[in-house]
């Protein structure tokens, strides 16, 4: 099993900064995709960036420029830095883990934490 803690999130006005972060712990593997979802009232969970462990990076294009997804293998945790923020980006951001084993891969979630921006 897996343990996906987050922080970070809060309230900022339009154009300010939030860091997200997400630690893992557990039954890690070293081979793995992690990276960031978001899910605003009435919407679909959508993918916001993710990071494969050899350090490959994908973002949605609506996030493209602001959003920077780093990680730390040595600590097992994922940073996720928002500059210029807009209202839009206002969701519950969800950290994802996905582990490749000797069969398949295994999905994990973490608990989700909340940004608000305020325009």
């Amino acid at each position: 099993q897996v343990q996906l803690v987050e922080s970070g999130g809060g309230l900022v006005q339009a154009g300010g900064s939030l860091r997200l972060s997400c630690a893992a712990s557990g039954t890690i593997n070293s081979i793995y995709i992690m990276g960031w979802y978001r899910q605003a009232p009435g919407k679909q969970r959508e993918l916001v960036a993710d990071i494969t462990s050899d350090g490959r990076t994908n973002y949605a294009e609506s996030v493209l420029g602001r959003f920077t997804i780093s990680g730390d293998n040595a600590r097992n945790t994922i940073y996720l830095q928002m500059n210029v923020l807009k209202p839009e980006d206002t969701a519950v951001y969800y950290c994802n883990a996905k582990y490749m084993r000797r069969i398949g891969w295994d999905v994990y979630w973490g608990q989700g934490t909340q940004v608000t921006v305020s325009s």
